[in-house]
C-alpha cells in the first residue's frame, strides 16, 4: 500500500492544495483519505484535493511526498489516471 502526496502548490479558493493519490487502487485511496478526515467531496476523478493545512496530517499518516510530475507518472503507470477531457 502506497499513497502519495505532492506539495501544496496548487492555488484555488484562496488557499494552496496538494493531490493525494494511490498507485494501487481507488479503494485504497478512499480508505486512506477517510482515515485522515478527507471528505468524499474532495475526490476528483483520480485524486483527493488536500488543503495545505492538512498536508502534514497526510504525511504523518504515511503518505509519501513526491513532486507533482512524479506523482502523475506513478498514477499513470498504475493505470489509474483519469485526466480531464480537453475541449477542442
Amino acid at each position: 500500500m502506497t499513497i502519495y502526496i505532492d506539495p501544496p502548490t496548487w492555488p484555488g479558493h484562496g488557499r494552496l492544495w496538494s493531490h493525494l493519490v494511490s498507485d494501487v487502487s481507488f479503494e485504497e485511496l478512499h480508505v486512506f483519505a477517510a482515515s485522515i478526515g478527507c471528505p468524499q467531496r474532495a475526490f476528483e476523478r483520480d485524486h483527493y484535493d488536500v488543503p495545505s493545512h492538512r498536508y502534514e496530517d497526510a504525511v504523518r499518516a504515511g503518505a509519501v511526498e513526491l513532486g507533482s510530475k512524479e506523482l502523475v507518472r506513478r498514477l499513470s503507470g498504475a493505470g489509474l489516471r483519469r485526466p480531464k477531457h480537453r475541449r477542442a
